[in-house]
C-alpha cells in the first residue's frame, strides 16, 4: 500500500519520533509482541485501518502491526486528541499512512474515515465504532472483505451490541474494551489519572477541598472518583444504575441525583457514554464559577447547544481549552468543548496502562488472522490472551506469583470433597 497522508506538517516528525520512543520505554508488553512477530511476519498481506487517538502510545501499536508485516492506515477518532508531531513521525519514520490533523473539522474527520475504508482493510480498529458505523451506512459491500473489527471503548461496544441485537451487524467484532486487562486497568487507572491531569492543566485548579461530581460509576467513574478523593476532593457520585450507585455508597462516596449534585458542585465530570447527562435543568441550578467537563466518549454528554441558547454571553478560550458561558449572571466554564478532557487538554492515558490495552488489540488481531472465519457477532477476548498479557505485564514489573499444585487444582475442579 502506497504511503498516503493528510497531516499538519511533516517537519514535526523529529519531535514526534522522540515522543514515540519515550512512550515505548513504558510499553514492554507491546514491545515483546513486536519481537515475537518480527521474523514470521504473520500479518504480511493484511491491510489494517485504525480509527484511534493519534498519540505516541497508538503509534507504538501501529509499529507492532508494521513489524508483523501489515500495511497500516491510521485516522483520528477524536479531532482534539491528535498529536500532529506523532502523525508526522508515523509517516516519515515508520511508513504508516496517516489522515489526522489536530482540530480538524467534522467534514475533514469524515473524509478521513472514508479514506480508511477506501483502502479496503482486512482488519479495522475502532475507538467509538465510527469506522464500523460508516461501513454499515455507506460501505456495506466491503463488509465481506473484513476478517474482524476490534473495538476499544465502552461506547463503541454498546453501539456494536445494539447492531448485533437488531440483526444488522455485518462483520465479526472483538470487544477489546470488555477484556479485564483493558477496562479494569485502562478505564480505571488510565482515565482516573489522565482526566484529572487534563482538568488541572486546563484550569490550574486546586483539587483539595473542592466538591467534585463524578457522573457515572462504571470503571472510568470509579477511577476518577478515587483519584479525586486521593487529591483531597469531596466526591459525589451520580448514577442511574442501582447496583453501581450502591457500590459507590459502599466505597464511601456521597450518592445523589444530578439535580441535587449540580447545586453544590465546584466541578462536574461526565463519564457515562450517554446523551445529555448535563442538560438545561442542571445548568440552571449550578453555582457561579462551576467547571464542567467530559471524560466519557463523544461530545454529547454535556448539552452545549442548550447552554449556548441559555447564555447571554460566551467567551471562548479564556484559557487554553476553557470557554466561559454567562447564564443568569453566573459563569459556567466548559473544558475542551465538551470533548474528552484527558486527551484534548492533556496527553491521554499513561503509556504503561495503554501497554496492556494495545497488547490486547495486537494479540486479538493476530488471533483473528490465524483463526477460522467468524460469523457476524460481538466476541469476547479469549482467556488465553488475557492471561498472556497479565503474565507479561507482571514480569515487566518485576513480580512473580504462585502456581496451583496438582492436588490444589484437582480440589478446585472436583465436587466430591467437602467438610
Amino acid at each position: 500500500m502506497k504511503i498516503n497522508y493528510d497531516i499538519k506538517d511533516i517537519k514535526l516528525a523529529e519531535v514526534g519520533k522522540k515522543k514515540i520512543e519515550w512512550a515505548e520505554r513504558d510499553m514492554p508488553v507491546l514491545a515483546s509482541i513486536s519481537k515475537d512477530v518480527l521474523k514470521a511476519k504473520p500479518l504480511k498481506g493484511i491491510r489494517i485501518a485504525a480509527c484511534l487517538h493519534v498519540t505516541a502510545e497508538t503509534a507504538n501499536l501501529m509499529r507492532v502491526f508494521k513489524a508483523a508485516g501489515a500495511e497500516v492506515l491510521l485516522v483520528a477518532s477524536n479531532p482534539l486528541s491528535t498529536q500532529d508531531e506523532v502523525a508526522a513521525a508515523l509517516v516519515k519514520y515508520y511508513q504508516v499512512s496517516v489522515f489526522a490533523r489536530h482540530g480538524e473539522s467534522r467534514p475533514v474527520y469524515y473524509r478521513h474515515l472514508k479514506a480508511a475504508l477506501d483502502a479496503h482493510p482486512h482488519i479495522t480498529l475502532d475507538d467509538g465504532a465510527d469506522l464500523v458505523s460508516l461501513l454499515h451506512k455507506d460501505y456495506k459491500k466491503q463488509a465481506a472483505e473484513i476478517i474482524a473489527s476490534l473495538e476499544e471503548t465502552t461506547t463503541g461496544v454498546i453501539r456494536l451490541r445494539a447492531l448485533e441485537k437488531s440483526g444488522k451487524l455485518l462483520l465479526p467484532v472483538v470487544a477489546v474494551n470488555d477484556a479485564k486487562t483493558k477496562h479494569m486497568f485502562d478505564n480505571r487507572y488510565g482515565t482516573g489519572q489522565s482526566t484529572l491531569d487534563g482538568i488541572i492543566r486546563a484550569t490550574n485548579m486546586l483539587i483539595a477541598g473542592k466538591t467534585i461530581v463524578a457522573a457515572g460509576y462504571g470503571w472510568c467513574g470509579r477511577g476518577f472518583a478515587s483519584r479525586a478523593r486521593g487529591l483531597g476532593a469531596k466526591v459525589i457520585v451520580t448514577e442511574v444504575d442501582e447496583i453501581k450507585a450502591l457500590e459507590a455508597a459502599m466505597d464511601g462516596f456521597a450518592v445523589m441525583p444530578m439535580k441535587e449534585a449540580a447545586k453544590v458542585a465546584d466541578l462536574i465530570c461526565t463519564l457515562t457514554g450517554d446523551l445529555h447527562v448535563i442538560d438545561t435543568e442542571h445548568f440552571k441550578l449550578m453555582k457561579d464559577g462551576v467547571i464542567v467537563c467530559n471524560s466519557g466518549h463523544f461530545d454529547v454528554e454535556i448539552n452545549l447547544e442548550a447552554l449556548k441558547k441559555m447564555a447571554t454571553k460566551v467567551r471562548s478560550q479564556i484559557r487554553a481549552h476553557v470557554d466561559e458561558y454567562t447564564v443568569s449572571g453566573k459563569k459556567i466554564y466548559i473544558l475542551a468543548e465538551g470533548r474528552l478532557v484527558n486527551l484534548a487538554a492533556a496527553e491521554g492515558h499513561p503509556a504503561s496502562v495503554m501497554d496492556m490495552s494495545f497488547a490486547t488489540q495486537a494479540l486479538s488481531a493476530l488471533e483473528m488472522v490465524r483463526g477460522n472465519k467468524l460469523e457476524p457477532a460481538v466476541y469476547e477476548v479469549s482467556e488465553e490472551i488475557e492471561n498472556k498479557i497479565a503474565r507479561r505485564k507482571l514480569k515487566s514489573m518485576g513480580f512473580n506469583i504462585d502456581s496451583l499444585k496438582p492436588k490444589q487444582k484437582k480440589y478446585l475442579e472436583s465436587w466430591e470433597a467437602g467438610t
